[in-house]
């Protein structure tokens, strides 16, 4: 289906960054730049330097770095991390991977962890806690590491919707053991395909990252242990440095965008918006979620008028079945499962498409 207004702006990205995107296609293609050449080690420095981090370790995608991160903590089979089933289950999959256990808590009204429960659900088998910054804000870090520190334990961060957000002044992915982030392509910044990246200031952790990452090698013939194949392609890493350069434009038209929902939604008594950015919280706006009534048949009018929407997670992750997680007792996330909708917001949208899905939502809720 053609839309009016498209949730992702794949096309429109790439034809506004053609000629350098090719540029770097083509150099690393012509060159045989195909395995952890420069393109990768440009992108881990300058991601590395745009967190406020020592190290930065581009990997295959947002769940190896996760994977990689936690089993760089030392987590094994019987530790429990503390994490929310409000997220794509890559975010408990990567626990579940290395062994461990992982223990779920409700989310607050800004849909990421309650930290307030955080310190209720930790054991003697309790070893690190998972915050995922959902939807291009963070997490109140500033309790959570308190809580971390108060019981000694890791956090390693799923900043994959998070990429430049902060708290405090702080960026995401830089207060804890290790951030992990995804260049998936709907991303703030995304690649051609999967990618991804851990960031920390933790020497021995971005050691075991790299090892890991390519087979558990050191060089080209040392081997360090058993490892993978988790290696942040070159060629996407070309992309991704042409791509990084406009990241701070891109946000501030995601912030243009959403101020404009703000400011024309707010009266709609059926619509809650998401929180606004403050003096602590400063957003990306990854994804704009509405909670709201009738939310299936809303979605329904909206594709018929041609505006494409998502509707993440309507069966929330602990109610999936095969995962085994159904004791879990997380009655906000349910409600949550049931009311949120995230509508178009690209940088690649015109005022005219953002002022054209304001007036479907309105048109649909205001007879």
């Amino acid at each position: 289906m053609t839309y009016k207004v498209s949730f992702v702006g794949y096309v429109a990205q790439y034809k506004s960054l053609e000629k350098e995107i090719d540029a770097a296609i083509k150099e690393v293609l012509s060159k045989g730049d195909l395995i952890l050449r420069r393109q990768v080690q440009d992108f881990e420095d300058t991601m590395a330097s745009f967190l406020g981090v020592k190290y930065a370790v581009g990997v295959s995608s947002g769940t190896d770095a996760l994977h990689l991160a936690l089993r760089s903590a030392g987590l094994v089979r019987g530790d429990e991390v503390i994490t929310v089933a409000h997220t794509f289950v890559a975010s408990i999959a990567a626990i579940v991977h290395c062994g461990a256990t992982p223990v779920l808590v409700d989310v607050g009204d800004d849909m990421n962890m309650d930290v307030n429960q955080v310190e209720k659900a930790i054991s003697q088998k309790a070893k690190a806690i998972l915050p995922v910054h959902l939807n291009g804000r963070l997490c109140d870090m500033g309790e959570l590491m308190k809580v971390a520190q108060k019981h000694n334990l890791i956090v390693i961060e799923d900043a994959a919707q998070a990429l430049g957000a902060t708290f405090d002044g702080k960026k995401g992915g830089s207060f804890g053991l290790a951030g992990c982030f995804s260049f998936y392509p709907a991303k703030l910044l995304g690649a051609a395909e999967d990618a991804g990246l851990v960031a920390t200031n933790d020497k021995v952790l971005a050691d075991k990252v790299h090892f890991l990452r390519d087979h558990g090698r050191r060089g080209k013939d040392e081997l360090i242990g058993y490892g993978f194949t988790n290696r942040l392609d070159n060629l996407q890493a070309a992309i991704l440095n042409v791509k990084m350069k406009y990241v701070p434009r891109w946000i501030q038209r995601r912030r243009e965008i959403a101020d404009f929902y703000y400011n024309e939604l707010s009266d709609i008594p059926d619509v809650k918006l998401p929180p606004r950015s403050d003096e602590h919280f400063v957003d990306v706006y990854q994804n704009y979620v509405l909670r709201v009534s009738e939310r299936d048949r809303l979605a329904s009018y909206l594709r018929e008028k041609g505006v494409e929407t998502i509707i993440s997670n309507p069966i929330p992750v602990h109610h999936q079945r095969a995962l085994g997680l159904s004791h879990f007792h997380l009655p906000y996330t349910e409600q949550l499962a049931k009311e949120v909708i995230s509508i178009p917001l690209i940088p690649e949208l015109s005022d005219e498409q953002v002022e054209y899905v304001i007036q479907t939502i309105r048109d649909f809720y205001i007879k």
